[in-house]
């Protein structure tokens, strides 16, 4: 049996993951060229989080605390999102674009930031011979500042865009699409810098470094290249008087929904997140895994949170309620962190390792459904998407920022008072401070849960039956 031209290339894109994410206001084409901002966003998370924490502790000899302080200075800015999203929706250029003018500066910043970034690590090491003492303190911490700034500015405008071109209904695959190139771009990069700094020198920091600032720019170009159509506007146009932020930001509250929405994103993203910088830890101290098993959990929950991501565009294509999908998360990070815990007393690494995935599982739900949210509000008057997702990511930033370091501190506090006695016999170990935690985010994962109910609009079983619900039937 011959197979036509046309019916061949039905089957292919049928096949192609996330297929369906495509419309005709968004081809595959521009829309994979589109998703490469979230690659060089993952990367810099990869260099700012993983890579370059260890390289300053490691081999610079940094000490820790100015470490942490280094790699906070991205979370300070992450609130300023939802001003950068209000200033792409209400941006006027003289060729009527909105969002590239803002993925361009932004690809910039993130260009000078990890430029300039080695060589204010290396000065920061002490390397240094002439000059002012301060001058490692000030260019790292500029450095840092700058690459911050740019990746939220780069996923702000990228992810309005993204929503702008997107359909109603193939806009929850075009979200789980970006979640999905995220986590590509930040095990692709983790796999390809750990292995280029195996043999570490300082040349190699600076070209690897730098080399990641080149690539970044060339992805962040590709992407934004002809995803916005030239509508010029009249000097009339661009003149006229812009609507206020604290205006915009009355509107987006109106509606009832976007500031419990981000009281939502904010206790969830503590509950999941708190225990980032624990985890591997918890498995090489308390359970006695070596370094190589440790590792595999990373891969366990990226693999978590990609199942997460193909159920939430499923889900979400059978119109199922992004809420109730957040909650659906919220369960599954239950059940995975009491596997946490449990894995220590019954010495049970398959558990553990369960527990892993799960917790991938559980928050890749939770991320897709509220980024789903998020962008399918009823924004009215001066709000706009960029508002309304560049508020969703701040919550989200400034939340992780908190968790990973309350999680920290509340794991040394309790395993130094559990070690010497304090808490009592029955808690002299050092699994104390890992299971406090845990404990803490669970509490937080039913305190989500109660700020969630609220947002799930309860139907009759009669109007459940009526007809298929669609994205602008969702409560909003």
């Amino acid at each position: 049996m011959i197979i036509g031209r046309n019916t061949f290339k039905t089957l292919t894109m049928r096949a192609l993951p996330f297929s369906d994410a495509v419309s005709e206001q968004l081809p595959l084409g521009q829309l994979l060229r589109l998703s490469l901002f979230q690659i060089s966003v993952g990367m810099a998370a990869v260099m700012l989080l993983g890579t370059l924490n260890r390289v300053m502790i490691v081999e610079l000899g940094v000490a820790a605390w100015l470490v942490a302080m280094m790699i906070a200075i991205p979370v300070l800015v992450a609130p300023f999102r939802a001003l950068l999203g209000f200033r792409s929706d209400t941006y006027r250029s003289a060729i009527g674009w909105k969002r590239i003018p803002y993925l361009w500066f932004g690809s910039l910043w993130q260009f000078g930031g990890l430029a300039i970034m080695p060589m204010g690590l290396l000065v920061l090491s002490g390397d240094q011979v002439t000059g002012p003492a301060w001058a490692g303190e000030v260019g790292a911490a500029l450095a840092f500042l700058l690459t911050g700034l740019g990746m939220h500015m780069t996923q702000t405008a990228g992810l309005a865009l993204a929503a702008d071109r997107a359909t109603e209904e193939t806009r929850p695959q075009v979200v789980a699409l970006l979640y999905v190139m995220f986590l590509i771009g930040m095990g692709v990069s983790a796999i390809i810098v750990g292995a280029l700094l195996q043999n570490f020198s300082d040349l190699r920091l600076v070209q690897v470094v730098q080399g990641t600032a080149v690539v970044t720019l060339l992805l962040n170009i590709t992407a934004l290249w002809k995803q916005e159509k030239v509508n010029p506007m009249t000097k009339a146009e661009r003149e006229a008087p812009r609507p206020q932020f604290r205006d915009a930001w009355a509107d987006l509250k109106a509606g009832g929904v976007a500031g419990r929405l981000l009281v939502v994103v904010f206790l969830g993203t503590i509950a999941f997140n708190m225990q980032d910088v624990l985890l591997e830890p918890y498995g090489g101290e308390v359970l006695g895994l070596s370094v190589s098993a440790t590792t595999l959990l990373t891969a366990l929950w990226a693999g978590g949170a990609l199942l997460g991501f193909g159920l939430a565009a499923k889900w979400l294509k059978s119109q199922v309620d992004p809420y109730r999908m957040a909650a659906r998360g919220i369960l599954f990070g239950l059940i995975a962190f009491c596997a946490v815990i449990f894995a220590a007393p019954m010495n049970s690494t398959t558990m553990f390792f369960a527990g892993s995935f799960g917790i991938g599982l559980g928050g890749g739900l939770f991320s897709v459904a509220t980024l789903t949210a998020a962008m399918t509000l009823n924004t009215q008057g001066a709000a706009g998407k960029g508002l309304a997702l560049g508020a969703w990511g701040a919550a989200q930033a400034t939340a992780a920022g908190v968790s990973i370091f309350a999680g920290g501190a509340i794991r040394d506090v309790v395993n130094a008072a559990a070690i010497n006695g304090s808490l009592g016999e029955a808690l002299t170990s050092n699994a104390t401070g890992y299971s406090v935690v845990y404990h803490v985010e669970i509490g937080f994962l039913f305190i989500t849960l109660i700020a969630l109910g609220p947002l799930v609009k309860v139907r009759p079983v009669s109007q459940a039956k009526a007809g298929p619900v669609g994205l602008a039937d969702f409560p909003t």
